[in-house]
């Protein structure tokens, strides 16, 4: 039994109760998720054991997946009578660390043993640094090391179109660490300005994000994580992450504010959670989060996956070092300076940022033309706007869609874009407003897939979720054309043909014509500018819900535009 592998000694007070619970585990897996949240075996350890053992039978699995007793046949072939210490760790782990939560030194050696194991039968995984704490978080629930492994075999073999447990390349972690850090910029946007401000590189930051969980987090809440991630995959850990990220920055003191490393004290807040939440309160607040659906996350995460295989990452390729951010010391701007550029880059999504910056249009070089603004950045997607006003006020835009598209509505004037787009001030304030469905997801509904429609996996070739050449349409939303996208093609992160939006004026990103151009709609324009780009205007508008960004009537000073470069 799992007893001689835990010590008990060390384990939380609530967590030693062995006694077995009489309730049926019957429930639908509704019920189950509800009942995981709400810790309902947090206190039984033997009803813990059988519920995760219910939950991990219930996963699908690729046709042959290894089970117990294809361990006991490898473990007894490669150990015999050799100590572990003699078989290297493999190679998938990449040199992170080995958390072990409670566990006894027989405990330590058999995670070992399993990972060695994975690392014989699974091949294929080239990078994961998150199974050894898995491994040792469901060894003290598992009657044997056998039965350990196969329940994470059958983790990393889940063939669930809907549902993901483990990354199993350096390509796919630092696209959910990429994905974090996208969430992060939206959902936690006081803690993310802190960590741009005090931090040279944001992305090695939220590069730790699992660590926070399954490294530094005691035993009792990470086992608390672990209950949910079962029944409802990476998704939950994203929410888990962006909950502490939140209450990180609400302990701090204003004289707090001014950390020399952020790294550190994070680790030390997760490390010491007891003094600021419960568990019970972290999972609230986790779900309490509204984050958009399954479908543009993992949208999101292939575009990260997509960004950084243009990057040079293979799926096969073990870990490597290499700078994400871009060297802030050699950008040059007549608007903006190299700090207020990095606060401004950090705000971008994070594959883009993989991309050194590039000088498409300045009013100073180029001179105040509309038309050659539109052929310089003709192209290019997406772009970063930046104005400097002659009162010295500076604003701009991150948008999302190639200026092309313009040309699409025959002249007339039209809006283009997703909500990936948002408008922002640096002087005097910098501040930054997304699209209004960032902060209030559930104003919008997201477009029913058919029953039988699944979303593809990584490797699948990717076609448009809606019927070629129909409409999306509804008497209380907003109609829009849907297109055919070429196949092998992702549908962009927050396209608006994804949601039935309440208004016309919820997705106003956009537009360009002879006369002028205009980012964000409805009741007013976030940014309006003339065909001479001189005379400009700012507003209150629906689709950003934003101040003006400079004073409303203004003359612009100087006007740059910045693309990305992948190559």
């Amino acid at each position: 039994m799992e007893a001689q592998y835990v010590d008990w000694d060390k384990m939380p007070e609530l967590d030693q109760q062995p006694s077995a619970h009489s309730q049926s585990l019957t429930q639908t897996s509704k019920e189950l998720k509800k009942l995981a949240r709400e810790g309902h075996w947090a206190t039984n350890h033997a009803l813990r054991a059988r519920t995760y053992q219910q939950i991990i039978q219930h996963i699908p699995c690729r046709l042959v997946t290894p089970d117990a007793l294809v361990y006991r046949d490898v473990a007894s072939r490669l150990f015999g009578k050799q100590s572990v210490s003699s078989h290297p760790l493999p190679e998938f782990l990449g040199g992170c660390r080995m958390p072990t939560f409670c566990l006894t030194m027989e405990g330590v050696t058999a995670v070992k043993k399993i990972l060695i194991c994975l690392g014989n039968l699974f091949p294929d995984i080239t990078y994961s640094p998150i199974l050894p704490a898995v491994v040792a978080l469901l060894l003290h629930y598992s009657e044997d090391e056998a039965q350990c492994f196969e329940n994470v075999s059958r983790l990393v073999a889940c063939n669930d179109s809907h549902t993901s447990y483990i990354d199993q390349s350096f390509l796919a972690h630092q696209a959910s660490c990429m994905t974090f850090g996208d969430l992060a910029k939206k959902h936690c946007p006081a803690a993310h300005r802190l960590i741009a401000s005090t931090s040279e590189n944001v992305f090695e930051v939220y590069s730790e994000w699992l660590e926070w969980i399954f490294g530094d987090l005691p035993f009792d809440y990470a086992i608390r994580v672990l209950d949910v991630y079962l029944l409802e995959g990476q998704k939950v850990l994203y929410r888990i992450a962006l909950a502490l990220l939140r209450q990180h920055r609400l302990s701090m003191t204003s004289g707090e504010l001014e950390v020399t490393n952020v790294k550190g004290d994070l680790k030390a807040f997760m490390q010491n959670i007891r003094e600021h939440m419960t568990a019970d309160k972290l999972l609230e607040r986790a779900f309490s989060i509204r984050l958009f659906s399954r479908k543009e996350i993992w949208l999101l995460q292939m575009a990260n996956r997509k960004a950084l295989a243009e990057k040079g990452v293979t799926v096969v390729q073990r870990r490597q070092l290499f700078h994400l951010a871009v060297d802030m010391l050699n950008f040059s701007s007549a608007i903006v300076t190299a700090q207020e550029m990095r606060i401004v880059w950090s705000w971008i999504p994070e594959r883009f940022s993989l991309f050194p910056p590039v000088l498409l249009f300045s009013t100073s070089e180029n001179g105040y033309s509309l038309q050659r603004f539109y052929s310089c950045c003709e192209g290019y997607e997406p772009t970063v706007l930046l104005i400097k006003t002659t009162q010295g006020e500076v604003c701009g835009a991150f948008l999302s869609s190639d200026w092309n598209e313009r040309k699409k509505s025959g002249g007339t004037s039209s809006f283009f874009g997703t909500g990936e787009c948002f408008v922002f001030s640096v002087r005097p304030e910098m501040e930054r407003y997304e699209w209004v469905f960032i902060k209030k997801p559930e104003l919008t509904k997201a477009v029913p897939r058919s029953p039988r429609q699944r979303l593809p996996s990584p490797a699948s070739p990717v076609l448009s979720t809606s019927p070629p050449g129909g409409h999306l349409a509804s008497s209380n939303h907003l109609t829009v054309p849907v297109f055919q996208r070429a196949k092998g093609r992702l549908s962009p992160y927050l396209a608006i043909r994804h949601f039935l939006l309440p208004s016309k004026t919820a997705s106003m990103f956009m537009s360009g014509t002879r006369e002028g151009i205009i980012i964000g709609g409805g009741g007013g324009q976030a940014l309006y500018i003339d065909a001479d780009l001189y005379y400009g205007r700012t507003e209150h508008c629906e689709t950003f819900d934003n101040p003006p960004l400079c004073q409303e009537n203004f003359q612009v000073q100087l006007l740059e535009a910045w693309g990305f470069r992948n190559a």
